[in-house]
């Protein structure tokens, strides 16, 4: 798995795929939140705190991590490596972990430079430094689990076609479905609105935003991340067949 993993992030860095998610991730967010007018915008939102980034974010990586993804398998089976990879004595869930992990970490990367937010903001409180950190901390944790749901999602979408831009598409819909999609759906049942809403990922990731860690949530996400990544190995077991 380590191999694996270790070849994924020196393919994302050895070419300008890593660098460039980095960098689109980064201006994107920059634009929204610092120079674009709107509701995304931290200096018009009168709050000291980072509640604009971690409600863009989200749909940021909705469109980013896919995209990242896209190719993890697909590109393996267009190439016909993926006959090869799989005799490698390695199981097919260390195969499909690495690759996930090696999305994840490339995301991970991503988002790290943001914690200069933090930094710029705090001073400027009043008083100065009264960011409530706690919910910062828990909104990071919670983009954290949040980026692993997505890039299960997208390297299970990977294995489903040779074609990229299909898993890209596919990969997208299932995100914003699980992201978005329950908000929406919950809105027309307001009846039975809450316990709709807990089936989606936005729940959970503003609970975690409040800065109380809840195991209900942590639960969710892993077993949303683990259910992809096992999708994935049971559909690529018919490759080894």
């Amino acid at each position: 798995m380590k191999a694996i993993l270790l070849r994924e992030i020196k393919s994302f860095f050895g070419s300008l795929t890593g660098y460039l998610v980095i960098a689109v991730f980064l201006i994107l967010n920059g634009l929204f939140l610092w120079i674009v007018d709107g509701k995304y915008n931290v200096l018009q939102s009168g709050y000291n705190d980072l509640t604009p980034f971690f409600q863009l974010a989200p749909l940021v990586l909705l469109l980013l991590i896919p995209a990242v993804t896209m190719k993890s398998i697909s590109d393996e089976r267009k190439q016909g490596t993926i006959e090869l990879l799989v005799t490698k004595p390695l199981s097919l869930s260390q195969i499909v972990t690495g690759k996930f992990l090696g999305a994840f970490v490339l995301v991970v990367f991503a988002i790290l430079p943001t914690l200069l937010y933090i930094l710029i903001l705090n001073p400027y409180g009043l008083p100065a430094g009264n960011m409530d950190l706690g919910s910062t901390i828990g909104s990071y944790l919670g983009l954290l689990f949040l980026i692993a749901a997505y890039s299960s999602i997208g390297v299970f979408c990977s294995s489903l076609t040779e074609n990229q831009i299909v898993a890209f598409i596919v990969a997208v819909i299932i995100c914003f479905v699980l992201y978005m999609g329950f908000d929406q759906l919950a809105e027309l049942f307001k009846s039975s609105a809450t316990i709709i809403e807990r089936f989606g990922m936005n729940y959970h990731f503003k609970s975690m935003s409040r800065g109380v860690i809840d195991t209900r949530n942590l639960i969710y996400f892993i077993s949303i991340t683990v259910f992809f990544i096992m999708a994935t190995v049971f559909n690529l077991k018919n490759v080894r067949k």
